[in-house]
């Protein structure tokens, strides 16, 4: 590798222990890996070059641990991130591995559920805090239902309005700094998942007591298995002042949710993004929430890690040929030039500007005629990710 492209701890790389320490299990065969220990998986994202590990609670302690269990576990994973020199800069909790959640967690139609949800939860967030994470990630796996005759959706949302806000009073009466971030999924595991996709989560934000404390974090994969563009998901995120974090990996269109490594099926998808997040300034996390092919041993998951950093930061620097490729910010000024301006258009509403636009006399047949050069640009973006100039 050349070190243009090796990951420093200004790009903000980060994996989960479920990421790296994926086993290979998956519904029709058994686990092709051993279980790794959360010290050994630090290592492991310390000798590739990674910033920061994610976790869930009982990624790191398991459900059922002692006290003493838990703080002695702890106690080895801190020693592990100061030698290894990793941060953890988010956390989340497992709501959806417990067959206690199999209603959900929140959403559950059970109260006592729901009340544990909440127990665990706060549980949960101790320990990101003492962890030293920033940023708290919901994401509700078992936050569904296969049959509507089930569960009311009026009642779900209601239910995780009134959780989301009791979480937030809790971290504002603890004096935590921390934000919390929505991640979305449509469906997997449960046949349809509540608020689906990351504009749903945005308008279920402005309905929150605090919606200043909570944002997003959109998943690339979760996206593309409902067919749509992931990176109008982050712009709109984004506008919204709302992209707290991102979780990166790869997908195909419409498929069960593969988590494959940054980069590896979708390149013009995964180019746009990088360059979007590096233009625009995102100083937030970068998380693969990935893991290495079935067919990998230990060897190919660190290979995997590398690949999915390797592969962001080619693509960051192909950003930046973008921007000094005089060929192609030729194409995009001309595109975007149009003909000629507008009296009014792009200013705000004044009765003169709106009669200046009704009056205005528009050539629609020319405007129906000229040719705009997408074809032209876009080839030219294709030559560039290919290495043809």
């Amino acid at each position: 590798m050349t070190d243009a492209f090796q990951p420093q701890a200004a790009h903000k790389f980060s994996f989960g222990l479920w990421t790296v320490g994926n086993i290979g299990r998956d519904p029709f065969g058994h686990p092709v890996r051993e279980v790794v220990s959360p010290v050994n998986l630090v290592k492991l994202l310390g000798e590739v070059g990674a910033w920061g590990v994610n976790l869930h609670d009982n990624d790191l302690v398991p459900i059922d641990a002692t006290a003493a269990e838990r703080d002695q576990i702890v106690k080895d994973f801190k020693q592990a991130l100061n030698d290894y020199g990793v941060i953890v800069p988010m956390a989340t909790t497992n709501l959806f591995s417990d067959p206690a959640f199999k209603d959900g967690a929140f959403t559950a139609n059970d109260p006592q559920v729901r009340a544990y949800a909440l127990q665990k939860t706060m549980q949960a967030i101790d320990l990101g805090v003492e962890l030293g994470a920033k940023i708290y990630v919901f994401w509700g796996g078992r936050e569904g239902t296969e049959s509507d005759a089930t569960k009311n959706p009026l009642d779900a949302v209601k239910r995780q309005r009134e959780a989301m806000n009791f979480l937030c009073a809790y971290v504002k009466d603890q004096g935590y700094d921390l934000k919390f971030a929505l991640e979305a999924k449509p469906n997997e595991p449960r046949g349809d998942i509540y608020l689906p996709t990351t504009g749903a989560m945005l308008g279920f934000i402005q309905t929150l007591d605090d919606p200043s404390m909570v944002g997003v974090n959109p998943e690339m994969a979760h996206e593309h298995m409902a067919g749509l563009n992931f990176l109008h998901a982050v712009a709109q995120a984004w506008d919204a002042g709302k992209l707290f974090h991102i979780d990166l990996n790869d997908q195909n269109f419409a498929r069960y949710d593969q988590d494959f490594r940054f980069g590896s099926h979708n390149l013009k998808q995964a180019f746009f993004l990088v360059h979007f997040l590096e233009s625009h300034g995102y100083d937030g996390p970068r998380h693969f929430d990935a893991h290495a092919y079935r067919t990998e041993d230990q060897a190919g998951v660190k290979a995997f890690a590398a690949g999915c950093m390797r592969s962001y930061l080619i693509l960051k620097e192909k950003s930046a040929r973008f921007q000094a490729d005089a060929e192609i910010q030729a194409a995009l000024a001309e595109v975007n030039s149009g003909s000629s301006p507008v009296a009014g258009l792009g200013q705000p509403y004044t009765r003169a500007t709106a009669t200046a636009l009704k009056a205005h006399r528009f050539d629609r047949e020319a405007l129906g005629k000229r040719g705009l050069g997408y074809e032209r640009l876009d080839q030219l973006v294709f030559d560039l990710l290919l290495g043809a100039r």
